[in-house]
């Protein structure tokens, strides 16, 4: 039997991953490039930055027998859903399918993330009942009530932030600090350097949060000439409560296991603070943040469906 390729490009990546039927057998990625100083890239930008980078990963893969190709066509599972830069990685899945003759499946960004998660993890089998997801990233920060109990993981949006994406406080804050965009990991570093200046007041009402306090926050205390090790300590402290809050709001609405997916989500200081709720689970550093691992499981799947 041959292999299934996934492709991914999203805001942050571009990203391909060849998996059989035993999982995941390479998954390779290409941070898209930032200039310094700067806190993301125009769709226009990012959607080149894939053109130039799909052939570099498809060398990178090499040779297969691909029987099915997957690709993340759209943010999310939801109408109106659109991003001009998920354009790039249709067009080359579509020019594939045609040259090679295999199917194409279509799925959704956020779908891709759920999915790699839930195989990092080792509980793929979640994705044939119900359960709540986190994604957590740069571009979005929802909590989903997901069916998989037809033959479609069904997601739906439950909660989430009402303002700015927990991503973009935390890069915002590494850029304000002088750290190149995207900033998690290394903002992470200086953080384990830091002590909490004071305790963050956060903003969660519900299922539904707000975080775009905390930029304010962090430039008043940058005035103030707190350590941006200290900042750094705060800024991610801010994000763990309020994902801790939502998650134990969450628990009292639905009990369903949770996982938890998205680049954030790999961030040690929240993974282990949300760990104490029981049935979570989460991804690998490598399957949390952007990835096309998700969406080569998914092409298996709906092929295997399909026959």
């Amino acid at each position: 039997m041959g292999v299934f390729l996934g492709i991914d490009t999203s805001n942050y990546t571009t990203s391909m991953a060849v998996c059989d039927s035993d999982g995941i057998l390479l998954n390779e990625k290409i941070l898209l490039e930032v200039k310094e100083g700067e806190r993301g890239l125009r769709q226009s930008d990012a959607f080149f930055s894939h053109i130039s980078n799909l052939p570099i990963i498809a060398e990178r893969i090499g040779r297969q027998d691909i029987i099915a190709v997957g690709v993340s066509s759209k943010p999310r599972d939801v109408e109106g859903s659109y991003m001009p830069c998920f354009k790039a990685g249709e067009s080359f899945a579509d020019s594939l399918g045609k040259l090679i003759n295999v199917p194409v499946y279509k799925f959704s960004h956020q779908t891709g993330h759920v999915v790699a998660a839930a195989y990092s993890a080792e509980r793929m089998d979640l994705l044939k009942t119900s359960f709540n997801a986190f994604h957590v990233s740069g571009g979005t920060t929802e909590i989903l009530l997901c069916d998989g109990n037809g033959e479609k993981l069904e997601i739906e949006n439950i909660g989430g932030t009402l303002d700015l994406n927990a991503g973009q406080a935390i890069d915002r804050t590494g850029v304000l600090l002088g750290l190149k965009f995207p900033c998690g990991p290394k903002l992470e570093e200086l953080a384990l350097k830091g002590k909490l200046p004071e305790n963050p007041k956060i903003c969660v009402k519900g299922l539904n949060c707000n975080l775009s306090g905390l930029e304010n926050k962090v430039i008043g205390l940058k005035a103030k000439g707190v350590s941006y090790e200290d900042i750094a300590l705060y800024a991610l402290k801010y994000v763990e409560m309020t994902l801790e809050k939502l998650t134990g709001n969450l628990r009292s609405e639905y009990d369903l296991p949770i996982i938890f997916a998205g680049g954030v989500m790999s961030n040690s200081a929240i993974k282990k603070a949300l760990s104490k709720y029981d049935e979570s689970y989460f991804a690998e550093r490598a399957f949390s943040a952007d990835n096309a691992a998700g969406i080569a499981l998914l092409a298996r799947n709906t092929y295997s469906e399909n026959k």
